[in-house]
């Protein structure tokens, strides 16, 4: 809600609210997706593929924080 230069900006927070949420189910299945990947990758190191899956998930779980960064810097109020 407050940013790093010390304006507040809780109108772009409270418009960013419902988007957060939407991205908070996203980052659910990210989780999901993180925890099946991460066992995949133990079991089998080599592939590639399953790396490249954890490394999608984590940004995932990351997803409501980049939404309301998002929302933060583009309303100025």
């Amino acid at each position: 809600m407050c940013c790093g230069d010390g304006g507040c900006r809780p109108l772009a927070f409270l418009l960013g609210l419902p988007f957060a949420l939407l991205s908070l189910l996203v980052s659910i299945v990210g989780v999901i997706v993180w925890i099946v990947g991460l066992t995949l990758s133990c079991i089998c190191p080599c592939c590639l593929c399953v790396t490249v899956l954890v490394e999608l998930a984590l940004e995932l779980i990351k997803a409501p924080i980049h939404v309301m960064e998002w929302f933060t810097d583009r309303i100025p109020c």
